[in-house]
């Protein structure tokens, strides 16, 4: 029969007991020990982000910009007459000279006027050839009334003194004296009247003809209009260089003012760059500049500093100071560096896709021995094309990322694969 051992039951129950509270106690350690753990830190592939090594050195601060190449001389040519294009000798491209005919305009108005103008300008001359002819006519019956004058009262007053003498001796009457002195008196005053009539006329003749003369001087001045009105019919170019432009065609009407044709010098040509607003505000005149032609590169000086703001763009224009490579004509597109200044031992590193100057940014950088990265804070300071300052944060030597991170925000911590 069987023999009931109740201490064995009770010491069976008792290490179950044991045995439940260790795992559950274990269960639990496990458990905390797990929600304590960080999670695991993202994949990143390496050679999908720019690394970095920050550096102590001299830095050249730029800005970057796009452009073209522009001619310095530019010379519009402008119809001074309405018109219509009757006729185009050169077409843009061709080489002009001063003087080299371009287009040909017609108007019947302005030619018919030029003939009008020239034929009052004739009739003018002739009228004033006629006025000196009667002037100088007049003049001498004057002096010929004068001198004929003079004599009477030159004789008149011999007669009286003849008379006088005469008188004297008994053998002329006081009436005849006196006849003789009065004929004489008159003979002085028509000898006054006489040659102020003379003078006068000389006198005179210079503002009659100045009043002709102002005539012809303005018609001259309106028939020279008229043919130069005439002349600007044919288009001419005012300077040697390259016909650029040409915007009309043959039977096009054209009004005063409007531009026929333009004419630049591809030998002195100047880059106009954009740079963007934000990177605009250290740019001065006389700074250095670098251009790319996509053939060469160039140097140049800042000449001149647009101060509108287009489309979030400033523009700059940078002169030429070596001699352009072979290629370069206008409207050539161009990229633009200007150097802004030496930054003599400063910390810096390549300009991160993130962030911008004087900003404080989270970066990854990577830590020694381990392929993980870990974000820091990173005070960035004065930036150029390619490099940043870092006032703090980092040192020399320090790798870090910096492409966009954005997407691992979450993180402090990646691992590079």
């Amino acid at each position: 029969m069987d023999i009931a051992r109740p201490d064995i039951s009770k010491a069976k129950r008792k290490k179950r007991i044991i045995y439940g509270v260790v795992a559950g106690l274990g269960l639990i350690g496990i458990t905390v020990a797990l929600s304590r753990l960080k999670p695991a830190a993202p994949t990143v592939e390496r050679n999908l982000v720019w690394i970095d090594t920050v550096k102590r050195g001299p830095m050249v601060r730029q800005v970057r910009g796009l452009g073209t190449l522009v001619p310095e001389e530019i010379r519009w040519i402008a119809a001074r007459t309405q018109g219509r294009v009757d006729k185009i000798i050169l077409r843009p491209g061709a080489i002009v000279e001063p003087g080299s005919l371009i287009l040909e305009l017609t108007n019947p108005d302005v030619e018919s006027g030029a003939a009008n103008a020239n034929s009052q300008l004739h009739a003018a001359e002739a009228q004033l050839t006629n006025l000196k002819v009667q002037l100088e006519s007049q003049l001498l019956a004057a002096e010929s009334a004068a001198a004929n004058a003079r004599s009477n009262y030159e004789q008149a007053r011999l007669q009286a003194e003849v008379n006088d003498a005469l008188f004297k001796d008994g053998l002329v009457s006081p009436v005849q004296l006196k006849l003789s002195q009065v004929v004489a008196d008159e003979a002085k005053t028509r000898n006054q009247i006489e040659q102020k009539r003379f003078a006068f006329s000389q006198d005179s003749i210079k503002p009659q003809l100045a009043v002709q003369e102002a005539e012809v001087e303005r018609l001259r001045s309106l028939a020279k209009l008229r043919r130069d009105e005439l002349e600007a019919l044919k288009v001419r170019s005012s300077m040697s260089g390259v016909l650029s432009a040409l915007p009309v065609e043959v039977g096009a009407q054209v009004q005063p003012g409007t531009n026929l044709a333009r004419v630049a010098d591809p030998t002195k040509l100047k880059a106009e760059v954009r740079v963007a607003e934000t990177q605009a505000k250290d740019i001065a005149i006389g700074q250095t500049a670098q251009i790319d032609t996509r053939n060469g590169i160039v140097e140049g000086r800042v000449a001149r500093i647009d101060p509108a703001v287009q489309n979030g763009t400033v523009l700059v224009d940078v002169t030429i100071t070596n001699e352009l490579p072979k290629g370069a004509r206008p409207d050539l597109s161009v990229d633009g560096t200007i150097e802004l200044e030496r930054l003599n031992e400063v910390i810096f590193v390549g300009r991160p896709a993130f962030g911008q100057e004087r900003s404080t940014v989270g970066i990854f950088k990577l830590v020694e021995g381990t392929n993980d990265a870990v974000r820091i804070q990173a005070k960035l300071g004065r930036s150029s094309v390619n490099t940043i300052e870092i006032i703090s944060g980092l040192q020399p030597g320090d790798r870090v990322i910096l492409s966009d991170m954005s997407q691992w925000d979450a993180n402090d911590r990646v691992r590079l694969n």
